[in-house]
């Protein structure tokens, strides 16, 4: 890779390079997903946060939730994503991208009968890593779920209650 570096060892944006080799990215998992790192806020200047899930089939995601800060993309490299955004829920596939803004409620999981393999980007960046390891402790009964709660703040991840994801999730069975 070339890049231009000023004196300070950076390109001038306040950051160096990000470059993730798969074989070294760092995973969690919990018991439906397992997560990729691919780069947070303390390397990319607080910019962006990306990583990588893919789902078990039917597996949920993440409950109705909104970021204030934070727009929140999702690109479908493989499978079905069923998304709540706002009140209207939809499927995505395969090449499908979706850009959720701020302050917009959102969810999603694996479409039922379908596994998941899910890029997303946060911008800006929030230290979601140390959320996401969180967040597995939490599934896998290692943490305790006030944890998650009391990190709203910290992860700009706010949960909100949509009774129409509620029902989605209920008609899985």
């Amino acid at each position: 890779m070339t890049t231009t570096q000023n004196e300070t060892g950076n390109s001038g944006s306040g950051f160096a390079p990000v470059l993730t080799r798969a074989a070294e990215a760092e995973t969690t998992r919990d018991p439906s997903s397992v997560m990729t790192l691919l780069a947070d806020s303390g390397n990319t200047g607080g910019r962006l946060t990306s990583y990588r899930s893919t789902f078990a089939e039917g597996a949920v995601g993440a409950p109705a939730h909104l970021h204030t800060e934070a727009s929140e993309m999702f690109y479908v490299i493989d499978g079905a994503l069923q998304v709540l955004v706002g009140e209207e829920i939809t499927v995505l596939r395969a090449g499908d991208f979706l850009l959720v803004p701020p302050h917009t409620p959102h969810a999603f999981a694996a479409a039922p009968g379908a596994t998941a393999d899910v890029l997303f980007v946060l911008t800006p960046g929030a230290g979601r890593f140390d959320y996401l390891r969180l967040l597995g402790r939490v599934m896998r009964g290692e943490a305790d779920p006030q944890e998650i709660m009391d990190s709203s703040e910290r992860f700009d991840n706010h949960y909100v209650d949509s009774p129409l994801w509620r029902e989605a999730l209920a008609a899985r069975g």
